[in-house]
C-alpha cells in the first residue's frame, strides 16, 4: 500500500524525509564522475595500467576510482584523472 505522505512529493523530498539526501547526492555524483572518466579512457584508448602510469598511481587506485560503489575518491585524484586525460576538474557550490 502506497504512503500517503509522500503523495505528491519528489525523490529529493522523500531522501530528505529519510534523512539520506545528501549521501545519496554524494553516491550519484560520484557514479557520474567515474561513467565519465571511463567514458573518456575508453575514447581515448587509454587501460587502466597507462591511466595509473599518467596519475603517477597505482592499477589499484585506477581502479577505486572508476568503481561507482567507492567513496575512495579524493579531489587530488580527480584533479589527476582529469589531466591523465587532458581534461580539468571543476568543483562548484551552487
Amino acid at each position: 500500500m502506497m504512503n500517503e505522505r509522500h503523495l505528491g512529493s519528489d525523490l529529493d523530498d522523500f531522501l530528505a524525509e529519510e534523512g539520506i539526501l545528501v549521501e545519496a547526492k554524494a553516491v550519484a555524483a560520484k557514479r557520474v564522475v567515474a561513467f565519465q572518466i571511463q567514458r573518456l579512457m575508453e575514447e581515448q584508448q587509454l587501460s587502466k595500467a597507462e591511466m595509473a602510469r599518467r596519475m603517477k598511481t597505482s592499477r589499484a587506485a585506477v581502479d577505486r576510482l572508476l568503481d561507482p560503489e567507492s567513496e575512495a575518491a579524493t579531489l587530488i585524484t580527480l584533479e589527476k584523472a582529469a589531466s591523465a586525460l587532458g581534461r580539468r576538474l571543476q568543483v562548484s557550490l551552487v
